[in-house]
């Protein structure tokens, strides 16, 4: 009878991550952060990440990884309990750009993209031609080969987001891991970077997104997951999930969904409570 295979970049594999019944509880919280998550992400998917601030969002990401304990549940990186991984092959597999991040030593923007090659490098090993490539190549496609000697510390809040995208590309993860990546950029360079993570998955790459703009995930993604309170709400392709009964009930407010005319996609407009029609009065009976 065959057996799973071990080999985690076996394309034959279809889920590239996998959360059943996960919970987790953080200490002296009075209600689990999530509460018996199921998801399925295929290989190959740009699958984004929704909710209200609070609802589960960046601790589902880390559950995923095995960065916090689980209460309850499973989860599975490339078919293998993510227990079971080795962290530095786990690392070669999936890179991470969490939301903020602190230096505590001056480094330079090349340096720090140097730093995704470092899965694969052994004690003292220095960089191969395949590793230069990489961190290269890495760079260019986030538009940081102009600040490739700055230290961080004079960088914007979007150079330095742009920065640790590209350490997580360079190290050519099978699943790429986002929470909030373009929250400081400009349109141009919040396009560039979405783009450039569609074309990704386009290619192969599994892209597992958190963002709170609901238009671009509409956009972009083939399939989303939006939390509420640390339970799932919907699931599913954007159109089924970005609908207004739906989205109104989670994020606690009159939200309007309509097709823009410029891409095709469901497209949300938060609606003023002050424009709201006021509920029809009962008759007069008098």
């Amino acid at each position: 009878m065959p057996t799973e295979s071990t080999n985690p970049a076996d394309p034959t594999r279809s889920a590239a991550l996998e959360a059943t019944e996960l919970t987790v509880q953080y200490p002296h919280a009075p209600e689990p952060a999530l509460d018996s998550v199921t998801l399925v992400v295929p290989r190959g998917t740009f699958y984004a990440v929704l909710g209200p601030n609070g609802s589960g969002k960046s601790t589902l990401l880390r559950a995923l990884l095995g960065m916090v304990p689980h209460a309850g549940g499973r989860a599975h990186v490339f078919g293998r309990l993510v227990s079971d991984w080795d962290r530095r092959a786990l690392a070669r597999e999936a890179g991470v750009v969490t939301q903020s991040e602190s230096m505590a030593f001056p480094i330079t923007v090349r340096d720090l993209v140097a730093m995704g090659r470092y899965p694969y490098l052994g004690a003292l090993q220095s960089e191969t031609l395949a590793d230069r490539e990489a961190i290269s190549e890495a760079m260019r496609l986030c538009d940081l080969e102009s600040l490739e000697q700055r230290f961080l510390s004079t960088l914007s809040g979007g150079e330095i987001q742009r920065t640790r995208v590209a350490r997580a590309l360079a190290q050519e993860p099978n699943v790429l891991m986002l929470d909030e990546p373009t929250a400081s950029l400009d349109v141009r360079h919040e396009m560039e970077i979405l783009e450039l993570l569609r074309a990704s998955a386009d290619r192969g790459m599994t892209i597992f997104l958190i963002t709170h703009h609901l238009d671009l995930a509409a956009r972009f993604a083939d399939r989303m997951l939006l939390l509420d309170r640390g339970k799932v709400a919907a699931e599913g392709r954007p159109r089924d999930v970005l609908q207004e009964e739906t989205l109104q009930h989670v994020y606690g407010w009159p939200i309007s969904v309509s097709d823009d005319p410029a891409t095709g996609v469901p497209r949300m407009t938060p609606l003023s409570t002050a424009l709201q029609p006021a509920p029809e009065r009962a008759a007069d009976s008098s």
